[in-house]
């Protein structure tokens, strides 16, 4: 029974990895396409006379940036698990260390 546990743990953080990486980062960059969508205002809305919204604009990049930043720190791990180190999360930002 102890062993279950373990392999409950591990399919459980492959869920989570999947869930956040797999359906996570597509799901936030709809949403940054919908809310600049929303910052155009008039013909992205039903109503073609509405006006533009800055707040959507700006919310939109802000999501594209999230977006971003986690495919770069994807490709910093691929890269660092090549070359033999490890991607550390020990401080604020990350960082590359040795094994």
């Amino acid at each position: 029974m102890h062993n279950l546990g373990f392999a409950l743990e591990g399919a459980w953080k492959v869920l989570a990895a999947g869930l956040v990486l797999g359906a996570g980062l597509p799901a936030l960059f709809a949403l940054g396409i919908r809310t600049l969508a929303w910052g155009d205002g008039g013909a992205a809305q039903a109503d073609t006379t509405a006006a533009p919204h800055a707040a959507g604009k700006v919310l939109g990049w802000v999501l594209f940036a999230v977006v971003l930043l986690g495919v770069l720190l994807g490709i910093t791990f691929i890269v660092a698990s090549g070359l033999g180190k490890a991607l550390s999360f020990e401080h604020v930002f990350p960082t590359i260390v040795d094994k």
